[in-house]
């Protein structure tokens, strides 16, 4: 009899896990279609939960979630925002008004320039002066000796700070200049500076330094924060000078790594971008302090820079109802005539812009992609190799950088448009991550940043069709199978 009932009370305990795996699918897959999603996406996401379904619902609800449309990142706007409408307003008359159309930057990107106007309130600044740095060195220095000369307050704003030389070299400035008098807030992101020590942040708030972390994650497994990062390289100083790009603050972008040195691309800002730097640090402080910077003050700027240089300060991030980076983007590859750059440490794009860039090169553009040829990321790496074959068979021209890892968010386009900032050419970056690009129109910026683009090919091998057929079968197992899981990375 003892028997019978353990038998009984089994099969009734397997029939209750039999009906929670099957109601965890149904529900996890209403809610994935009610999200309205990629529909490779959540094909991706139904197949993990068929597999994994207990487990499967929980990464769902932790890493998956549309909050683009939620209220999870219901963040306010700084105060006074009605004088940007109003030139947002003005700059829509202005570059559709053709007495005004003396600039060839205007008319070639004019769709571009009303695209980040109308989806991501990004003012076209005019008079502004940039230089490119190119390695973790050359940023360092004009950073440090930008800090070293603050007068009157400091902007940080930076997805990885780390406790380590550079860190504390940083962490030493930030310190005297707080003691000095001059305001000094600093935002990291509390994932990407998971290492970040208490005694490195309590070092600075004893010296009186501001320093908040965004979206802190206290238990990760269990909170869909975990997945929603604050990408962002953020600095200004006195609202003069602003920096912007792919490095975080981490002695490795100056050492290297292992197997070679690191590759980035940074920007050096003066003139009226930065003030449009200055309103996106802004409005993060706002929503990781609940303190309101007033607009306008001593943080918006009158420039005197008088060289003329066209840049858009473009953000994105799930508190957007538009992917305002990926349309811009979209947009400049679809326009194309003669050739686009891509530059991408991590490259796995979504259907609109692999769709984008195939129709170019079948067309008859001149597309090539840089991506490295080893990485710091195993996953990432095998699904951006994933891409490679149809790319190739739609003419597109893929290069593996081999002088260490290229860590640069470059593209270039014909001459006369670029973009260089923080986001990848990835689903994350599009999707999920907050980020912000510099959208420059302007020839010889653009001309010297695909001169280093083409410098780099140098330093790369290109991917031939020969190559490609005869890679071992293993990595193609690789490759397909991070493919599978790329649109969740």
């Amino acid at each position: 009899m003892s028997n019978m009932l353990l038998f009984a009370v089994t099969e009734h305990i397997k029939g209750i896990i039999g009906a929670l795996y099957v109601i965890s699918v149904i529900v996890t897959i209403i809610i994935i279609i009610h999200d309205k999603r990629d529909p490779v996406k959540a094909l991706s996401w139904i197949i993990v939960i068929a597999l994994l379904p207990i487990v499967g619902f929980i990464f769902y609800i932790v890493f998956g979630r549309n909050h683009r449309k939620d209220k999870l990142f219901n963040r306010k706007e700084v105060k006074d925002m009605e004088q940007f409408e109003k030139l947002i307003k003005q700059q829509l008359y202005d570059i559709h008004n053709p007495t005004l159309l003396h600039k060839s930057e205007i008319d070639n990107n004019r769709d571009i320039i009303t695209l980040l106007l109308n989806n991501n309130k990004s003012l076209l600044t005019v008079n502004n002066r940039l230089k490119i740095l190119n390695n973790g060195k050359a940023t360092f220095d004009e950073i440090i000796d930008a800090l070293k000369k603050a007068r009157t307050f400091i902007h940080m704003e930076y997805y990885i700070i780390e406790d380590d030389k550079l860190g504390n070299t940083i962490a030493d400035i930030l310190i005297e200049k707080a003691k000095q008098g001059i305001e000094v807030r600093v935002i990291y992101d509390d994932v990407g500076s998971w290492g970040l020590s208490k005694k490195y942040i309590k070092r600075l708030r004893n010296a009186g330094v501001d320093i908040r972390c965004f979206m802190q994650v206290v238990f990760p497994w269990l909170t869909s924060k975990v997945n929603y990062r604050n990408h962002r390289k953020i600095l200004v100083v006195d609202g003069e000078i602003g920096f912007t790009g792919g490095i975080n603050i981490a002695q490795r972008y100056v050492d290297g790594l292992k197997y070679g040195e690191w590759r980035d691309t940074h920007l050096k800002i003066e003139g009226d971008a930065v003030n449009m730097l200055q309103v996106v640090f802004i409005t993060d402080w706002l929503f990781v302090s609940k303190q309101q910077l007033a607009l306008p003050s001593k943080y918006i700027v009158k420039t005197n820079v008088k060289s003329e240089c066209l840049v858009q300060i473009a953000t994105s991030g799930p508190d957007s109802h538009w992917a305002s980076i990926m349309q811009a983007f979209f947009a400049a590859i679809t326009h194309a005539q003669n050739h686009i750059y891509i530059s991408s440490p991590y490259f796995t794009p979504n259907e609109a812009i692999l769709t984008a860039i195939k129709v170019a090169a079948l067309s008859g553009i001149d597309v090539r992609i840089m991506i490295p040829s080893r990485s710091d990321s195993k996953v990432v790496y095998w699904a951006s190799r994933s891409y490679i074959g149809e790319l190739i068979e739609a003419n597109v021209k893929i290069y593996l950088y081999r002088k260490g890892f290229n860590h640069s968010k470059l593209i270039m386009i014909d001459g006369q448009f670029a973009s260089v900032g923080t986001a990848n050419m990835d689903m994350r970056s599009f999707e999920d991550n907050f980020e912000v690009s510099a959208i420059i129109y302007d020839r010889d910026v653009t001309k010297e940043l695909e001169a280093k683009f083409l410098e780099d090919l140098e330093q790369s091998r290109e991917v031939t069709q020969e190559y490609w057929d005869t890679r071992p079968i293993l990595h193609n197992i690789y490759e397909g199978f991070s493919r599978l899981f790329s649109p969740l990375l």
